[in-house]
């Protein structure tokens, strides 16, 4: 065949990123017309505010931040925005802090809390705007009173480790935080707040992205305890947090601020960008390139191998049947699976799930698959996810690797690396989840 289906998949996956580029998607919702800001539909005379902040964190953080300082400019008083190592870009007047992700460390700790203290008691009559996206959650890392950073950490990784979901984990961040599940909106108030959310939660959840530290928390001390005991965390959990927890599912700890709190009077949420903007341009860009295109889903969660075989059989229904599309196809789908680690080797949701559907469309003539984070990091690795097509397995076994035994182990890293099909991207400063795509010919 003479099309070069990795270079296919590449070409689309950067059409998608460029939807989602954080600055743009900023830019597209704030625009100053004089002293009128507007926000999206919503519009704000920056006369009825004596001062202006800038606070928030995530991923996209910087290059959101870069859009506020040049809608903005001089009435931005100071601000600050904690970001994940090495997703930086140049400011002029907002403050940067890079710190750990997706394990909180004590960089991250310095900034949420040097963050509170400029928001902290403002009064009546200022204007805060935060700045949310992926990653948010575990850039701000303030315990609640008892728990320490390294007993956060752990929780962390006990929760990465068992295959929860985004909302069982930020259930769980929310009541271990004195600043998210709310805990911003109740620093800052009577303030006015405006918050620019870049989405990366299935759904778009607003108190679930960065684990909504400017919004009403739904979730309660009670989802935490069925969160520990689904998973079996009881007897691994730090003593200090399960004590928090009980203590809190008891009623002898105060709740998280609820959406009907009046502290959310003033605040206004407006989601600049999310997965389905960023599967809609990729659509888009694999139709110029000639495919018959069908985006399947922005919701997709669960087991990663699961859902890899899955898609796998998709692909193999079109080849054989011509059935949901003809040839040739491109099926996109996004969202964020997640991987119950049982080996202990080195990957990622985005490898895992191109090694399992690789091996599902193993001898399938004319079939491909690629997947990638959107922010360029998949798992603790540096590489945003992995490509294979059809002859995957042959190639692997020719080399002597076994796909299989690479897979048990949650090694996919070693076996894409030796393949040469890993996606290496760097910081992409945008985070919308997940992009999967799937291609006959």
């Amino acid at each position: 065949m003479n099309v070069d289906l990795k270079d296919v998949c590449i070409s689309i996956f950067q059409a998608g990123l460029k939807a989602v580029d954080p600055r743009e998607a900023v830019k597209r919702v704030l625009r100053l017309s004089g002293d009128e800001l507007w926000v999206g539909e919503r519009s704000y005379h920056l006369g009825d505010f004596k001062r202006i902040f800038v606070v928030g964190a995530g991923k996209a953080g910087a290059l959101m931040a870069q859009a506020v300082e040049e809608v903005l400019g001089e009435s931005i008083e100071k601000g600050l925005v904690v970001v994940k190592y090495g997703y930086t870009a140049d400011l002029k007047k907002i403050k940067l802090v890079e710190a750990g992700h997706p394990i909180p460390d004590e960089a991250g700790q310095r900034g949420a809390r040097a963050l509170v203290e400029m928001v902290k008691d403002m009064g009546d009559g200022n204007l805060v705007f935060c700045l949310l996206s992926g990653g948010g959650s575990a850039l701000l890392p303030f315990p609640v009173e008892g728990v320490g950073l390294a007993e956060k950490q752990e929780t962390t990784k006990l929760l990465l480790e068992c295959g929860a979901d985004i909302h069982e984990i930020n259930a769980l961040r929310k009541h271990l935080s004195r600043i998210k599940g709310g805990g911003l909106a109740k620093f800052a108030y009577p303030a006015a707040i405006i918050s620019l959310v870049l989405s990366d939660v299935v759904g778009d959840d607003l108190d679930v992205i960065a684990s909504g530290p400017t919004v009403g928390d739904r979730s309660t001390f009670a989802d935490c305890i069925r969160v520990i005991e689904k998973y079996r965390l009881a007897p691994r959990i730090p003593p200090a947090v399960w004590d928090h927890l009980r203590e809190g599912a008891a009623g002898r700890m105060e709740e998280t601020p609820k959406p009907d709190d009046p502290i959310f009077r003033k605040t206004f949420h407006l989601i600049v960008g999310s997965n389905i903007h960023c599967l809609e341009a990729a659509a888009r860009k694999a139709e110029e390139l000639g495919y018959r295109t069908f985006v399947l889903s922005s919701f997709i969660e669960g087991e990663t191998r699961e859902v890899a075989k899955v898609h796998g059989a998709i692909l193999k229904e079109i080849l054989r049947s011509g059935r949901p599309l003809s040839r040739p196809a491109c099926l996109i789908s996004g969202g964020e699976t997640t991987v119950t680690i049982r080996g202990k080797g080195k990957g990622g949701r985005n490898q895992e799930f191109v090694l399992a559907c690789g091996m599902e469309i193993a001898g399938w003539e004319g079939a491909a698959v690629f997947s990638a984070g959107t922010d360029g990091t998949d798992g603790p690795t540096d590489a945003a996810g992995a490509f294979a097509d059809w002859r995957m397995v042959g190639r692997a076994l020719e080399m002597g690797l076994d796909p299989n035994a690479f897979l048990q182990e949650n090694d996919s890293y070693p076996f894409f690396e030796r393949l040469g099909d890993l996606i290496i991207t760097g910081p992409t400063n945008t985070n919308v989840m997940d992009i999967r795509i799937l291609l006959t010919v």
